[in-house]
């Protein structure tokens, strides 16, 4: 069998195998090594990688917990003020919700008098027969 057909070899394996061959020695234990190095270097910066993400994270998660303790702190000056907001009161904005609900109610009826109005042209027109064949017998088969 060639070399092609067979599984390829680990780095262990072809540094192993070199270390006992004499002929082709030199070659695999050249390949084993750079194949060990590179292995190493690629497992190391991973890690790296790994650590540096986890390091953003922290940083991302102490923003966090500091950005909500800033907005606990205003939510908390809030509901202390709330007695004295409620006590004076604030003016009611009825009328900007009257024109809302007003503008909601017409658009609604916009929108149904356009659906009649679609529904009454459609069926004001005679349906055009298609100008392809049945796909079904139309003669009943006795």
């Amino acid at each position: 069998m060639h070399q092609s057909t067979q599984n390829q070899l680990t780095h262990r394996e072809r540094l192993t195998r070199g270390l006992a061959h004499t002929a082709g020695g030199p070659v695999d234990i050249a390949r084993g090594a750079v194949g060990l190095g590179g292995a190493a270097v690629q497992r190391s910066a991973v890690e790296l990688r790994r650590r540096y993400r986890e390091s953003r994270l922290a940083d991302h998660v102490a923003d966090a917990a500091e950005a909500a303790a800033r907005e606990l702190a205003a939510a908390g000056e809030a509901v202390s003020t709330l007695p004295d907001v409620l006590a004076y009161g604030e003016p009611r904005r009825r009328r900007i919700r009257r024109s809302w609900v007003i503008a909601g109610a017409a658009g609604a009826a916009l929108a149904v008098v356009a659906v009649v109005a679609v529904l009454i042209r459609r069926s004001g027109r005679p349906e055009e027969p298609s100008p392809r064949p049945p796909s079904v017998d139309t003669q009943p088969k006795i």
